[in-house]
């Protein structure tokens, strides 16, 4: 059975890269559709096939713009920036019309990543008094199939569904919570790509040619040639078993093909993301996997180096008593190194809103507001708290080190729920590290020591997978301080490929 239904979503995914070339009628892929949302204030491009040399023209908003189709039926046009606002009728006339109604022009944004982007209202915290409040319609989110393959797809299934009570149920949580905070705090129409895969890796999302021109990824490449190797010459029940693996979320630039290909280029403001998992047991090669892909996106998409905000690793797995090492704290320190190396990127830390016993915590509406924080600061110049509090520079003093912080909220460092700060561990020389006091001595300053450390030499905060930590950059806004380390001392996942 799933081998017949993996047959006709193969099929599917020829038909549709196939599609331009045996059809002389104007059309369009469906990202553009009835419902769909334009970016406000820039040159939205509007693209599609027709009979080759045929006269195309598109009309919105009062202006009319005209392309001719070139001789593999590809014609394209770029509209004049819109203000929000709407609805408007888009037309599409050549041999043939095609009209789009309900259309709006306001803010469009990109929620891709895995499972916990994809993770849908239904399943997020109090989904029955959301829905009842759902009656938004000027909110639209168009959903991608999840589809894996090596060729580069024109077009997918889906389309664009107004935000009612009856449709938000199967909405992206994160992307819905997002774009409803964005629509209330600026009163714009607002677009919403969802474009997620549960369980997926980074690589997945990464043209693979990019991964071709860099000699440190040759061992990952080795091992999936190896493996389309053994594909190739497979049969049967063998070939049905790696079929999986061919068509699924972890080969190399199979999502970029299949799900994100034909969506760039659409006129957006920036994206979310909401990654890592995956990528866990990896996370050293994740610090330029993770900034090679949001630059690929960016390239491709040629609007510049759009917003980018990504949501840290949340607390997952069993508490530890002792301090050790910790892949996932490895993959949060990837993610938050990403914000140093390209412009415009941001992350919301969630250390505090996980659950240990699930992979996929609830509580998505919180997560979304401290998206919503590095849009409405950063995109829109709202004067709001909107970045975590990160480590800055330590001093030792005797058998102490004092911690200096950077992004302090307002009122100054604050320990939740009891008054001295937890989590943080210290070592000396023997890079062994122990379980340490805390005290904050200022706004923005800690100090840290243990009885067992006489001469220290690092601390960490909040390094473990789901580590007891509680010190947040301001009581008044609540937001947790980025978990860190001062060392680069070699870590457990370095020498993964």
């Amino acid at each position: 059975m799933r081998f017949a239904s993996l047959v006709r979503g193969m099929a599917a995914a020829v038909a549709i890269t196939g599609c331009a070339a045996v059809q002389a009628d104007v059309t369009l892929p469906n990202i553009f559709g009835s419902h769909m949302v334009l970016q406000r204030d820039q040159k939205d491009p509007v693209w599609g096939w027709a009979e080759p040399g045929e006269d195309v023209t598109v009309t919105v908003a009062g202006q009319t713009k005209t392309a001719k189709a070139g001789t593999d039926g590809a014609w394209r046009v770029a509209l004049d920036p819109i203000p929000a606002g709407g609805p408007y009728t888009m037309t599409v006339k050549g041999k043939n019309t095609v009209t789009f109604d309900d259309v709006l022009v306001g803010e469009v944004w990109v929620c891709s990543g895995q499972s916990n982007m994809q993770w849908s209202v239904n399943i997020a915290n109090d989904p029955d008094l959301e829905k009842l409040t759902a009656k938004n319609s000027k909110l639209r989110m168009i959903s991608v199939p999840n589809l894996g393959t090596q060729e580069p797809q024109k077009n997918f299934t889906g389309k664009w569904d107004v935000c009612t009570p009856e449709t938000v149920g199967n909405f992206s949580a994160v992307g819905y919570f997002f774009g409803r905070q964005l629509q209330q705090t600026l009163d714009v129409p607002i677009g919403l790509i969802n474009n997620a895969w549960g369980g997926s890796a980074c690589e997945a999302w990464i043209n693979r040619s990019l991964f071709e021109q860099d000699p440190q990824y040759k061992p990952m490449l080795d091992r999936w040639a190896d493996l389309e190797k053994k594909y190739s010459a497979s049969e049967g029940q063998e070939k049905q078993n790696l079929e999986g693996q061919m068509r699924g979320n972890s080969r190399p630039a199979n999502i970029y093909n299949g799900a994100l290909k034909p969506t760039i280029g659409y006129g957006i403001r920036g994206a979310i993301w909401y990654q890592g998992e995956s990528n866990a047991s990896r996370a050293y090669q994740y610090r330029e996997m993770f900034p090679l892909m949001i630059k690929s996106w960016r390239d491709e998409w040629a609007q510049g180096d759009f917003p980018f905000y990504w949501v840290q690793l949340a607390d997952f797995m069993g508490e530890k008593a002792e301090p050790g090492d910790s892949d996932w704290a490895e993959l949060r320190e990837a993610q938050t190194m990403t914000m140093d190396k390209l412009p415009n990127t941001g992350e919301a830390v969630i250390i505090d809103i996980g659950e240990g016993r699930d992979i996929h915590p609830r509580n998505k509406q919180d997560v979304a507001k401290r998206l919503a924080r590095w849009a409405l600061a950063k995109v829109h110049g709202l004067n709001i708290t909107h970045q975590s509090a990160r480590y800055e520079s330590m001093k030792k003093e005797g058998n102490k080190i004092t911690l200096t912080f950077k992004h302090v909220g307002p009122g100054g460092l604050y320990a939740l729920d009891v008054d001295q700060p937890r989590g943080f561990t210290i070592a000396g020389a023997d890079k062994v590290f122990h379980n340490a006091q805390a005290k904050i001595t200022g706004p923005n300053t800690v100090e840290v020591w243990a009885d067992a450390v006489a001469d220290p030499a690092a601390v960490r905060y909040a390094w473990a997978a789901n580590p007891i930590c509680n010190l947040y950059g301001s009581r008044e806004i609540g937001l947790p301080v980025t978990p860190f380390r001062t060392d680069d001392w070699k870590g457990v996942t370095a020498d993964a490929k």
